[in-house]
């Protein structure tokens, strides 16, 4: 198992990924048709959804690359760069457009676009193999559930209070809070990208 800080810093990076709060504006997008029911009902799915997901990344993710042949320390450098990629595009956020607001339709919104690739999508999946290769344990394993747990928590939460962040909550302040989360995104990024590095030239570490 890891030191708690190595968690505390899984559990940052992953928010900063899925990104809660910046998913409020296309949800309300995609849903401003549908009864609030329909509404609760979309964001259950969403909620269950990302978790399936990452918790798939979590338990086979690893498995999977060594079915290509990838090993884990390329897949770490690969996984920062979209990390970072990710994150300068947050640091550079104006919103959603409108092309990804109409991307789906009533049916599908829950898994596409919301599920993936807005909120688990490669970053995240990425985010979420890499630490778990770092530790064989069983307390690791559950610690990193644990963070994948408070990160559906808090998306939930997020859900829940739609009413309120429609009064209460601008555009602005949205945009605001994605760019912060991108620049820490960022600084997560360049660390998997040299420990990639690091792993796959040993040299480099002398």
């Amino acid at each position: 198992m890891l030191e708690i800080t190595e968690y505390t810093k899984f559990l940052i990076g992953l928010l900063a990924i899925v990104d809660p709060l910046g998913a409020v504006p296309v949800f309300l997008a995609l849903t401003v048709h549908q009864s609030r029911e329909q509404q609760f009902k979309t964001a259950r799915l969403t909620v269950i959804s990302v978790f399936t997901a990452l918790m798939v990344a979590l338990l086979i993710g690893e498995w999977i690359l060594w079915a290509f042949g990838i090993s884990i320390d390329a897949f770490r450098c690969a996984g920062g760069i979209v990390l970072l990629l990710m994150g300068l595009t947050m640091l550079k956020s104006r919103g959603h457009t409108p092309e990804e607001i109409e991307a789906a339709q009533d049916e599908t919104i829950a898994l596409v676009p919301l599920t993936m690739p807005l909120l688990a999508g490669p970053g995240a999946m990425s985010a979420v193999i890499v630490y778990a290769h770092q530790s064989n344990s069983v307390l690791h394993y559950v610690a990193i559930t644990g963070c994948i747990l408070l990160v559906g928590g808090s998306l939930w939460l997020c859900f829940k209070f739609l009413p309120w962040f429609r009064q209460h909550l601008s555009t602005r302040s949205i945009v605001m809070s994605t760019r912060v989360m991108g620049l820490l995104l960022a600084a997560i990024a360049v660390e998997f990208i040299a420990g990639g590095i690091k792993g796959m030239f040993p040299q480099l570490a002398a």
